[in-house]
């Protein structure tokens, strides 16, 4: 057996080992499943870590201190003082890192909200104007467009109307929406239910991408294994 024959075989027959650890969870939670997915979790966290060390400290926060302009120097220095306070939170002095912390979600929600405002609201506004943009170059009747049109808006307006939990209050009578608000609202609800549906089905297909590969990962292990044995008879 040559030595990339041998490597191969290694690598195969870890991914057979783990493959079967993770399949063992069809006969319930058990310390094998446990233990693949530790090992899935800890190889992940080790391999986050040394991109973030190799592609953002020492590029982006040591190396410009020793080999960069005064400016980047500066700049570096200040920015190491932040990161010693988050290194605190895992000391009994976590609270000198609270406003570093303050800091990184204030930057993640605005970052998030911004996400949310320029690459989902407004493409989906301008998504529902743009559809009664009527033309023949699609090669559909005029209905059809106006039909495709009609539903997109309905369906952005009412899911934008079901989040609306704005209620007023009457003397005597429970907190309600208003009726007609309440109405669009159960219509946008069945555009949300439709499009849970179809992330769960892209999910559920996605696993089962992955289970076919892992079965092919069986068949391959298996097959060479077998060659192995002709050839040595």
């Amino acid at each position: 057996m040559t030595a990339v024959n041998l490597t191969e075989f290694i690598g195969l027959s870890l991914g057979f080992l783990l493959t079967i650890l993770i399949f063992s969870y069809l006969l319930g939670d058990n310390p094998f499943f446990q233990l693949a997915t530790h090992i899935y979790i800890g190889v992940s966290a080790a391999y986050v870590a040394l991109v973030t060390i190799n592609n953002v400290l020492i590029p982006r926060l040591i190396t410009p201190i020793f080999t960069g302009s005064e400016n980047e120097k500066i700049i570096s220095l200040l920015l190491i003082i932040p990161s010693l306070f988050l290194f605190t939170k895992a000391t009994p002095f976590r609270k000198a890192g609270n406003w570093v912390v303050a800091i990184l979600i204030g930057i993640g929600a605005a970052a998030a909200v911004g996400g949310a405002i320029t690459g989902t609201l407004f493409p989906q506004i301008l998504g529902g104007i743009n559809s009664f943009q009527f033309s023949d170059s699609t090669n559909q009747p005029f209905y059809i467009q106006l039909i495709n049109g009609s539903v997109l808006l309905l369906g952005t307006i009412s899911t934008l109307i079901y989040f609306h939990f704005g209620t007023r209050s009457k003397p005597g009578q429970p907190n309600r929406r208003k009726k007609a608000i309440d109405t669009i609202g159960q219509i946008g609800e069945i555009f949300i239910a439709i499009t849970f549906g179809a992330l769960f089905a892209g999910a559920y297909l996605a696993a089962l991408a992955a289970m076919i590969d892992r079965l092919t990962v069986l068949w391959t292990y298996l097959n060479n294994i077998g060659i192995q044995l002709l050839s040595n008879l």
